[in-house]
């Protein structure tokens, strides 16, 4: 059922926020970027939540939310799930306030991201695995929540949340002293978007606060569109920190409101954005927080010589996320392409192909060969790397005239969903 609210955050109770903040969450930098200043002829400002203490801006919220608990709620304690961010805030939001608090996590959660909260949390709190999926965990902890009387922590659909994550505008208005003309931030469930263009709306309302969401998982985008929070039944987590099925009402009524735009951004864009980040910055982020940077891309001629601030919203990166990560990246490029290639049963089939097929400067990144399926010719899957988008038709047109051509995978998300 839709829950009506006209809940707006209110200036006193922001920076009332702000005050419970300090000594807990950093005033963290905003730095300008020279790498894309340039490359977008504009000033370009990284507001660099990534540098928290449990390296995103979770902690605003989940700490201004649990310090606000009556002496009977805190002696209940809490319990939240999540299998990221916000279980790090809660965490040591935990510790900070000596409240007892259960952590509900999906059972798949990687041991480091476990660890980052026991470590956050010491003995302030208890960690439990339960079920495949957040939706099954978010479950689970809510039972707990009715069955012992426990407030729930929910990670953006409540005020004194978005409130907290607000303080982040407060910082930027405070460190700058030109006009801002555009702010870019990540939108999953509308926490931080609903706060931060509360804050513009009220100080700066010149200033263009625009969502970006990841283009598998358009919440946001959709329900405004609607213009009523919808549920998306399907959508790619890719992107896990923006990717939620439904946003929260009260995120959702604000943003409807006060956001300027909201955009999505292909993942494969994403990756490129965490990858030019680590490789020209050394600055390491998660994909969303890339996503505010990797859409200044889709906003090229209207940012061109304005104040420009990115929010770039946490940094908890998994390495074993890597590969995947530059193949996302080669994909959305057009530089990753897949084969069914038929070698002809004759002696140098294979280096026929090799040396005569492909170009000097194409790369075999994946080779595996499969059954044969008639007596001419034996079928291998083939990923091939290339330089330039501009090499795919003359290959192809290559392997079809010396009869090595047997069918292309990437426009067959069927087949294609194996090989990734």
């Amino acid at each position: 059922m839709e829950v009506q609210t006209t809940y707006f955050p209110t200036q006193e109770a922001i920076e009332a926020a702000a005050k419970k903040l300090k000594g807990v969450a950093s005033i963290t930098p905003l730095t300008q970027n020279l790498q894309y200043s340039k490359a977008f002829d504009c000033n370009v400002l990284f507001k660099r939540e990534d540098l928290q203490v449990v390296r995103s801006y979770k902690i605003r919220g989940a700490y201004n939310k649990m310090s606000s608990l009556t002496p009977t709620e805190i002696e209940n304690g809490i319990v939240c799930a999540s299998a990221g961010n916000h279980a790090q805030g809660v965490a040591l939001s935990c510790k900070l306030l000596k409240i007892q608090g259960t952590i509900y996590m999906p059972a798949p959660t990687p041991n480091q991201k476990v660890e980052q909260v026991k470590m956050f949390g010491e003995d302030y709190i208890e960690i439990v695995l339960e079920g495949d999926s957040f939706d099954d965990s978010h479950h689970a902890a809510r039972l707990e929540c009715e069955r012992l009387n426990k407030t729930f922590i929910h990670p953006f659909n409540d005020e004194k949340v978005i409130e907290g994550q607000a303080t982040v505008g407060l910082e930027i208005l405070n460190q700058t002293q030109f006009p801002i003309d555009y702010v870019f931030v990540a939108v999953g469930g509308g926490g931080l978007s609903s706060g931060l263009s509360t804050v513009f709306k009220n100080r700066s309302p010149h200033t263009k606060v625009i969502g970006v969401e990841p283009e598998g998982a358009p919440s946001m985008t959709t329900s405004i569109r609607n213009n009523k929070n919808t549920e998306l039944k399907y959508i790619e987590k890719f992107v896990d920190g923006a990717a939620v099925q439904r946003v929260g009402d009260l995120n959702f009524a604000i943003c409807k409101e006060y956001l300027a735009d909201m955009i999505t951004v292909p993942e494969g864009k994403v990756c490129q954005t965490i990858l030019d980040l680590y490789n020209k910055d050394a600055i390491v982020v998660e994909p969303a927080g890339a996503l505010s940077i990797a859409a200044l891309d889709f906003y090229a001629e209207e940012i061109k010589g304005k104040n420009v601030v990115c929010i770039v919203s946490g940094s908890n990166n998994d390495i074993t996320r890597t590969a995947e990560i530059k193949e996302r990246a080669l994909l959305y490029a057009n530089l990753k392409h897949y084969f069914i290639i038929k070698f002809p049963q004759r002696a140098g089939a294979l280096r026929e192909f090799v040396v005569d097929i492909l170009g000097p400067t194409d790369d075999i990144t994946h080779f595996e060969y499969t059954k044969k399926v008639n007596r001419e010719n034996d079928v291998a899957v083939v990923g091939l790397e290339l330089k330039s988008p501009a090499h795919l038709e003359p290959l192809i047109t290559k392997m079809k005239l010396n009869n090595f051509y047997g069918d292309y995978l990437n426009d067959k998300p069927e087949l294609f969903q194996f090989l990734i």
